[in-house]
């Protein structure tokens, strides 16, 4: 892999291929970064401060808690309040706001909570958008949803209400839409505030509902599902007792108390033989398709389909995860492991049951497992990476873990190295 620029831009090319990374607004910062070595945080006893993966301490620690870099600023917490430090230690935001786990900088910006108000902070601690708001979202799209006096609208990065405070609820920016609501019914408006398609559809605020994906959005009508488009037409009707999201363009769809996949003009793809996606689920993965394959349940039992309605993995199991790398977690008898696609058992199933809710799929290569309600990763051959010592571990995400021991949480490397000591 060869990094150049070209033009202000940071350029990579990497197998024969060319990648525009970015804009290079300051193209040296951003090479400078690549070389930059990771800062993981670091715990000594109850306070924490920053360190290199071969543990060599750069940043003290004296601080009561720490999240990890985020655009060049760490959210550190002092006298329980929280501010932000560069890569040098450099006190850049004092430490004078209350905690709020969305607060880590994100296109420049940080949301901040001060006196239970919300606004946002740029990177040098300045207050771009005032501490007034009873709740602020995240930006997506360029825009944040801000609440006021129990109503919201949306604000640009410069503070801007661009669109006021009137509607009783909102969702996200989604392909430049968003769900509103007024007088208990959803409409869209745009990124200026015009309305596109009007207030008829009904208060039902579930996963996924009322923002865009892949120019279709699902709402409800005279208590019934169905899709519509960026223009409001009804491209599958509200005939359904519930749909889900489309992945690999199909969409889970119940009726009758039975359920099938639909595609995006409404035809039904899988017949509508299977179980409804039970309350408890509606909010995690199951009946979608990933890696071509989506689970169902049958008899109460869960098994995996393809997009031609074949079954290749029967409903044999008591719960099952999605496909991820070509393997799949599944609970039998109380125990758990990993099939293929083929249906064939690819890590035995003999770890204790555990809080399936897709924590158990393969992430950077490892995957957790539970014995005697100890907790460590092993491998995609099944072998055992981290050995089962923790009460209680996260996913690993760039290449590290954080994980909980004697009631104290820390991190760890893919190799099973312990950022602390006590």
């Amino acid at each position: 892999m060869i990094w150049s620029v070209e033009n202000n831009e940071l350029i990579k090319h990497e197998g024969g291929l060319i990648k525009r990374v970015s804009n290079a607004i300051n193209v040296t910062n951003k090479l400078l970064a690549l070389a930059e070595p990771q800062l993981i945080p670091y715990r000594k006893k109850d306070k924490w401060g920053f360190c290199t993966p071969d543990k060599k301490i750069v940043i003290d620690c004296i601080y009561e808690d720490v999240a990890f870099f985020s655009e060049g600023l760490a959210k550190v917490q002092l006298n329980n309040k929280y501010g932000f430090i560069d890569k040098s230690g450099k006190l850049i935001v004092p430490c004078i706001y209350n905690h709020d786990r969305r607060t880590d900088f994100s296109e420049g910006l940080a949301l901040v909570n001060l006196d239970k108000e919300y606004g946002f902070i740029d990177k040098m601690g300045k207050l771009i958008v005032p501490c007034i708001y009873d709740w602020v979202n995240i930006f997506s799209e360029g825009l944040a949803k801000v609440e006021l006096n129990g109503k919201c609208g949306f604000i640009d990065k410069s503070g801007k209400l661009i669109v006021p405070c009137i509607y009783d609820a909102g969702s996200f920016f989604s392909e430049g839409m968003v769900g509103v609501q007024l007088n208990g019914k959803y409409g869209f408006i745009n990124k200026i505030g015009e309305i596109i398609i009007s207030f008829i559809y009904e208060n039902d605020y579930s996963s996924g509902a009322y923002e865009f994906s892949g120019g279709l959005v699902k709402v409800k009508l005279n208590g019934k599902w169905g899709f519509i488009d960026y223009k409001g037409n009804q491209i599958v009707s509200c005939i359904y007792d519930d749909v889900g999201e489309f992945s690999e363009e199909l969409a889970y769809a119940e009726i009758g108390h039975k359920c099938g996949f639909i595609n995006k003009q409404g035809k039904q793809i899988i017949p509508f033989l299977y179980e409804p996606m039970p309350e408890l689920n509606k909010s995690d993965f199951k009946y979608k398709f990933y890696e071509r394959l989506a689970s169902v349940k049958k008899k109460n039992k869960w098994g995996f389909i393809d997009k031609n309605g074949k079954m290749p993995i029967s409903c044999i199991y008591d719960n099952v995860e999605i496909f991820s790398d070509g393997l799949a977690g599944v609970l039998l008898k109380e125990k758990y492991g990993f099939i293929n696609k083929k249906g064939q058992v690819a890590i035995s199933i003999k770890y204790d049951e555990y809080c399936l809710l897709y924590l158990n799929t393969f992430t950077e290569g490892l995957a957790i497992v539970n014995v005697n309600w100890r907790h460590g990763f092993i491998d995609k051959t099944g072998k055992q990476i981290i050995p089962c010592i923790y009460t209680d571990v996260v996913p690993f995400s760039n290449g590290l873990s954080k994980v909980e021991l004697n009631e104290k949480w820390g991190y760890i490397n893919t190799e099973g190295v312990q950022y602390w000591e006590d």
